[in-house]
């Protein structure tokens, strides 16, 4: 069935002029804005040239010096107000971010909720930037150590989280005292300009924020390694293919700067012999369909036990068949649109090397947009895990294989390059306990009756291998924005030295 799609372009504009981020659009050249719910240009912008790149950081430096300054909680207290600026325009950013990546409504409303989660976990953390006592053996000493402020932190993010990924590094850098510049993919920029005019607002109701603490430039891969190679940048926090992890990894270590590197998944997850089937079924659904396949947590490898192959499969097959695919604006669609022709593509030359029983995959229909490209979610059944599978193809694409016994089926899932996130269904305590053991799952999320997809802003977010070992959110990731010093003071009369050095002069 062909899908029939009105243009998006009025509407964009609308919520762009409502949230004060309408940009000054030019008439060639630039960054191209486009929507994929129909395919259509809703501008250009210009890109930012290699000074404009220079002058944004140089700006955010000279914020930096006086933002570092200023008490923790008082920092926390503007990362609130960013908070409150969020949770006023939710519902606008929310639908831009449909319209630019083409989400569905929930998903993109999700979306803008974990900016405003972020928030409120920073203004928490603003008064808990703790540091230890240490344990001294000279006499009449205290040791213990001190976190400060790091610099500009550099965020580079990619089109399908096109605001939550900025505001994890955000909110945290900004309560370490850190200043932040940020590029966001040149497939979403729009949602990014209007996250800086919300950003503004926030600061002006604070009122003391330095000029040039929070920057965003507009760009392609220049933009990006002009930002990676400025002496000033001393973290750079990207989101990506691990091809372009791996570049930035590189241009950093030359320089002694700090990575934080969140890049490929091909997830797995295992259906045992216990599994509650009807929550599998809704846990593989989401996390191998839900937005359109385009999460680095998609669900994209699954594993199911032998001996309930044949009841499982059919009805995830029915699943598959019935899920409705459509514009992302309208109630009852569940999956929108692939980014664009690209992805499209990689999708279909990724289903022409699997050498197995396909269901799915197919191009949907759109006359009124034929720049718009959705696609039905494919399921591969393959009798063995080839090199097609292990290789992270970013659609909607799950391949399905059948496990004997558990040893078997973690081997299996940790045959990945990538190492982010995972999932094993099952009612057996011991399978469980096994599975997210140190010789279990070797990816940095490992979850138990529960979809690899779908992570909250209270646990730390990252994976291992060549999903590049960083960590954003929860936990104690703040550590990664601040510089650590160790600090001992002599209260004594006295000079020992460690380890019993004897120097007298």
């Amino acid at each position: 069935m062909a899908l029939e799609l009105k243009s998006v372009r009025s509407d964009a504009l609308a919520v762009l002029e409502k949230l004060g981020a309408t940009p000054p659009f030019i008439e060639d050249g630039g960054v191209v804005a486009r929507s994929p719910i129909t395919g259509e240009t809703i501008g250009r912008i210009h890109e930012a040239s290699s000074s404009d790149v220079s002058a944004a950081i140089e700006a955010a430096h000279r914020a930096f010096l006086d933002w570092r300054l200023l008490p923790a909680p008082r920092r926390g207290e503007f990362v609130r107000l960013l908070g409150e600026e969020l949770r006023n325009a939710k519902a606008e950013l929310a639908e831009l971010v449909t319209i630019e990546v083409g989400k569905i409504k929930s998903e993109a409303l999700g979306e803008v909720q974990e900016m405003i989660d972020i928030c409120d976990f920073a203004v928490g953390l603003s008064r808990q930037l703790y540091g230890l006592t240490i344990a001294t053996e000279r006499p009449s000493h205290r040791m213990m150590e001190s976190w400060h402020p790091l610099g500009v932190i550099g965020i580079i993010s990619a089109f399908n989280f096109p605001v939550a990924v900025w505001a994890w590094n955000a909110a945290l850098a900004l309560v370490c005292g850190d200043s932040v510049v940020w590029k966001p993919s040149e497939k979403t920029p729009l949602t990014a300009l209007a996250v800086d005019a919300i950003m503004k607002r926030a600061a002006r109701r604070f009122g003391a924020v330095p000029a040039g603490l929070s920057q965003v430039i507009i760009g392609g891969r220049g933009v990006g390694e002009a930002l990676v190679d400025h002496p000033q940048i001393q973290l750079v926090s990207a989101t990506g293919s691990t091809e372009m992890g791996r570049k930035v990894g590189q241009r950093l270590a030359a320089r002694f700067a700090r990575p934080l590197l969140e890049l490929g998944g091909n997830n797995a997850a295992i259906i045992a012999p216990s599994a509650d089937q009807g929550l599998a079924l809704r846990g593989v659904a989401f996390a191998a369909m839900g937005t359109a396949g385009q999460r680095c947590t998609s669900l994209r490898r699954l594993f199911v036990h032998e001996s309930i192959y044949d009841q499982f499969v059919p009805r995830l097959k029915a699943a598959y068949g019935s899920v409705p695919v459509g514009d992302p604006r309208q109630e009852g669609v569940l999956i929108g649109p692939l980014i664009d022709d690209g992805a499209y593509k990689n999708m279909q030359k990724a289903l022409s090397e699997a050498r197995g029983g396909v269901i799915g995959g197919e191009r949907v229909a759109t006359p009124s947009a034929p720049d718009a490209y959705y696609a039905r979610p494919a399921l591969i059944e393959l009798d063995a895990q080839t090199d097609v599978a292990l290789r992270e193809t970013f659609a909607p694409i799950l391949y399905v294989m059948r496990y004997s016994t558990l040893e078997e089926a973690i081997d299996l899932q940790n045959a990945a390059k990538h190492g982010l996130s995972s999932s094993i269904f099952t009612l057996d305590m011991r399978e469980a306990e096994r599975f997210m053991a140190a010789n279990g799952s070797d990816c940095g999320i490992a979850n138990v009756n529960i979809g690899p997809s779908g992570a909250e802003i209270g646990g730390a977010f990252g994976g291992e291998k060549e999903t590049g070992g960083g960590r954003e959110s929860g936990s104690d990731s703040w550590k990664a924005y601040m510089r650590r010093a160790t600090n001992t003071v002599n209260f004594g009369t006295d000079l020992p030295l460690a380890q019993g050095v004897k120097f007298d002069v």
